[in-house]
């Protein structure tokens, strides 16, 4: 199954290794390791580094899920392996 030069698992991989970045920086790099950056911010009354620890994570999150379903589609259907 290739396709312009990179096969299905390598696309699929690199899918998912950009996803597990964006996850790490949205749950360690914002909840924990910029926490104090991001706590000069306020929403809603609240230091943003605590917003995201708490919530914003959890909506980063479910934006990745759902960016993931729709990208292995497209990967799916470019690689003729869909299942329509």
């Amino acid at each position: 199954m290739e396709h312009g030069g990179k096969t299905y698992w390598q696309t699929v991989v690199s899918l998912l290794t950009k996803i597990l970045i964006v996850w790490f920086l949205i749950s360690f790099g914002a909840g924990i390791l910029f926490v104090d950056v991001f706590n000069t911010i306020k929403l809603g009354g609240y230091p943003l580094g605590f917003w995201f620890a708490h919530q914003g994570s959890i909506y980063g999150f479910i934006i990745l899920i759902f960016f993931y379903a729709k990208k292995m589609g497209d990967i799916d259907r470019q690689f003729d392996v869909h299942e329509d």
